[in-house]
């Protein structure tokens, strides 16, 4: 009976590792993906503090080309960053998604182990009741037992008495 326990414990907590790792993984890649879309922020961003300090006009002024080419840069960071915040929701949505399923993991294990537990108490319940069951029906062949053997006995000391008188009857005519 522990075997069988320890065998369902041991494939409970195996598949649920297994299911934690294929999780971990994809919250890594999305961990590396928007580690990534912060570097290439933090690139357009150096990008922007260059374009910011170049001046190739006259007298080393800054052109509208020099502008136009900072508010470029500028637009593309303002585009990286609401993609780091659409991926940052993905991110969290997932993790969220992933506490919930443990606590449903949790509730689902939780609830198999009180129904084994129940289902243990019933059998032990039902062996024990059995157990009695059949030490009673024991004792009652037991009893069968002694009044047979008594029985016999009886006949046994019959059959002698009816002998003997027998015999006496024979000696006496």
């Amino acid at each position: 009976m522990k075997t069988k326990l320890i065998a369902i414990f041991y494939f409970l907590f195996t598949s649920g590792f297994a299911n934690a790792q294929n999780d971990t993984s994809a919250y890594e890649t999305q961990r590396n993906r928007i580690n990534q879309l912060l570097s290439d922020r933090s690139n357009k961003f150096g990008q922007y503090d260059n374009s910011l300090r170049k001046r190739s006009g006259i007298f080393g002024l800054k052109t509208k080309k020099d502008m136009q080419f900072s508010n470029d840069i500028l637009t593309e960071i303002v585009l990286t960053d609401n993609h780091i915040f659409t991926e940052l929701k993905v991110l969290l949505d997932y993790k969220d998604f992933e506490k919930k399923d443990v606590e449903t993991r949790a509730v689902t294990v939780e609830s198999r182990i009180d129904n084994y537990m129940l289902t243990i108490t019933r059998l032990q319940q039902e062996n024990e009741k059995l157990k009695s069951e059949s030490d009673r029906k024991e004792n009652k062949e037991n009893g069968m037992l002694i009044y047979l053997v008594i029985l016999l006995i009886a006949l046994l000391i019959a059959i002698f008495y009816l002998l003997k008188l027998k015999k006496l009857r024979k000696t006496d005519n």
